[in-house]
């Protein structure tokens, strides 16, 4: 009774087979299969190698929050070069709530001048090409966030200034921490003072003959400094046309967070406007001369996070590309089997016909495909 009830069970499972053994006397192999075959596997291993590329890239997603962190302080990094005497010049933030911040962490090194040695300028001016590439192609943002940590460097070769000539410029560089609120960034002339209602500079000493404020934005960022990471000013170069000169950069912040294989971090990204005027009075285009550097800080976040496709997917396409390449190959060959014998069953019918009206004439179609075997029923 057992061995009748798994025979039984045995022959049920037979029966539902979704893949039938044919055998081996009734297939029949040709060239065109073959064909066909060596061309369908080969599409197969090139798929499979591409997707295996598509499996190991990776993307960047971005989301938005609100940002709730309004406690924290914000950092700014600073290096710019100005092309007056350091003893000339101060630089400080003053935010929204008129709080002068403390510039203690600031570096004022007098250098020859605000030009650069030929290694310098060929950085800078590469440094330029991809800033005027970022602007145009956002998507190579993703490429710079995913390409963090790996050493590209982003910072200014070593100075090489001529020992003969005078100090006339002054390179201030740095970090402060200011409040997240909306403030001022500014390089004037003259060092700046507490002030009852703000703050001053103690600009009456200065000579208006000796105010140029062309200057160079090695470097200008917020939040946590990343190697590799490349900001809009980075590079910024400017040139005055007056003694009496305004540059304003009104600098928008928003606070990101970047979560790659290779860093975590908490950093800002920032898009800026920029915009310069001679100051005169008697034309009524009133102002203090110097760089203000107008920020204001956004209230979302941007999480940034690297994406990789999973294991699961990457196997779910394999499949995809081996089984629809077999289902075609299968349809293209049905197709070929069936229109390649069309004029050989058509000479059958002709032949039949012929049969039947007793005529011994064959076709000359059918001649040529060579005799023609008959069924025993089609003579009858």
């Amino acid at each position: 009774m057992r061995r009748l009830s798994r025979k039984k069970a045995l022959n049920f499972v037979k029966e539902l087979d979704a893949f039938p053994k044919v055998p081996e006397s009734y297939v029949e192999t040709s060239a065109t299969g073959g064909t066909v075959s060596l061309v369908a596997f080969t599409a197969m291993a090139l798929l499979a190698f591409f997707e295996f590329f598509v499996y190991r890239d990776t993307w960047m997603k971005y989301e938005y929050e609100v940002d709730k962190d309004f406690s924290s302080k914000l950092r700014i990094n600073i290096d710019i070069t100005v092309a007056m005497r350091c003893q000339f010049v101060g630089a400080d933030v003053l935010d929204l709530a008129e709080t002068m911040v403390a510039s203690d962490g600031l570096q004022y090194e007098p250098v020859r001048s605000i030009s650069l040695s030929p290694q310098q300028r060929l950085w800078h001016r590469t440094l330029l090409l991809v800033q005027n590439r970022l602007r145009e192609e956002h998507s190579l943002q993703d490429v710079i966030f995913k390409s963090v940590m790996k050493g590209g460097p982003t910072a200014l070769p070593p100075r090489e200034d001529d020992p003969t000539q005078p100090l006339n410029a002054c390179r201030i560089h740095g970090h402060l921490y200011v409040n997240k609120v909306a403030g001022n960034f500014h390089i004037t002339v003259g060092k700046a003072i507490p002030h009852p209602r703000g703050h001053a500079h103690l600009a009456a000493l200065v000579s208006h003959e000796t105010y140029n404020f062309s200057h160079r934005i090695d470097h200008l960022s917020f939040g946590e400094e990343i190697p590799g990471i490349l900001n809009p000013l980075d590079g910024t170069e400017k040139v005055c046309t007056d003694h009496n000169q305004m540059f304003q950069y009104f600098i928008t912040i928003v606070p990101t967070k970047l979560e790659t294989y290779k860093v975590s971090a908490d950093t800002h990204q920032y898009s800026v406007t920029e915009r310069e005027r001679v100051i005169n009075h008697a034309a009524g285009s009133h102002g203090v001369s110097g760089i203000f550097m107008k920020y204001d800080v956004s209230s979302l976040r941007v999480l940034v996070t690297e994406q990789h496709m999973p294991l699961w997917q990457f196997l779910v396409r394999l499949c995809g590309i081996i089984g629809g390449i077999f289902s075609t190959t299968g349809t293209v060959m049905a197709w070929q089997l069936c229109f390649g014998n069309l004029p050989v069953r058509m000479c059958i019918m002709e032949r039949r016909n012929d049969l039947h009206l007793n005529k011994s004439v064959v076709p000359q179609d059918c001649a040529v495909h060579g005799s023609i075997h008959l069924p025993s029923d089609a003579v009858k």
